[in-house]
C-alpha cells in the first residue's frame, strides 16, 4: 500500500527556484514535533561555479539566534540530476559544497532532530546557499516526518 505522503510529511518549499548569485537563506521550519527532517536542495548549474550548502539551526521559525548544526548529519549527493536518478552517499558533514561542474544537482540532508542543539532550544531548522554565481539556479524543499500524523499534520511553520 502507497503511503500518503500528505499526511505523514509537511512539505515546504524553503527556497523557490530563483538566480542564485549572492547566496539565500530559507524558511525556517520547526522541528519541535518531528521524527527528522530531510533537505532538498536542487541546483540548475548553468555557471562552473561551487554552491555552498549550509543547513542553520535557530531557536525560532523566525529565525532567532542562528548558528550552525553542532553535529555532522548524513548527506546524499546525485551530481547529474540529468543522467541519473540514484544518489550517493557522501562524508556526514555540517555543510555540503557542490563541484564546478555544469550538471543539474540534488543535494539531500537527513537532519534528526536529536542532532540540534534542543539543550539550549534550537528546533528550527533551514537551508543557507553560499554565493555563486547568478548562472546557478537554486531551490530548495523541506520534507518533516511528523511524531503525529493525520489530516491536516501538525504545522511546522510555527513556533
Amino acid at each position: 500500500m502507497l503511503n500518503n505522503l500528505a499526511q505523514e510529511l509537511s512539505i515546504v518549499q524553503s527556497l523557490a527556484p530563483a538566480t542564485d548569485a549572492a547566496g539565500r537563506t530559507g524558511k525556517y521550519v520547526s522541528l519541535k514535533n518531528a521524527v527528522g527532517a530531510w533537505i532538498l536542495v536542487q541546483i540548475g548549474q548553468g555557471d562552473a561555479n561551487t554552491v555552498l550548502l549550509s543547513p542553520k539551526q535557530a531557536e525560532a521559525v523566525a529565525g532567532t539566534n542562528v548558528k550552525v548544526l553542532a553535529n555532522a548529519v548524513p548527506i546524499w549527493v546525485n551530481s547529474d540530476t540529468a543522467n541519473t536518478a540514484n544518489f550517493t552517499r557522501a562524508t556526514d558533514a555540517v555543510n555540503y559544497t557542490t563541484t564546478a561542474a555544469v550538471t543539474p544537482k540534488a543535494v539531500l540532508f537527513q537532519i534528526p532532530p536529536d542532532l540540534l542543539d534542543g539543550v539550549n532550544g534550537f528546533d528550527c531548522l533551514t537551508i543557507v546557499t553560499g554565493a555563486s554565481n547568478v548562472g546557478n539556479i537554486t531551490a530548495s524543499t523541506i520534507l518533516v516526518d511528523n511524531k503525529y500524523k493525520g489530516e491536516p499534520p501538525v504545522s511546522v511553520i510555527v513556533d
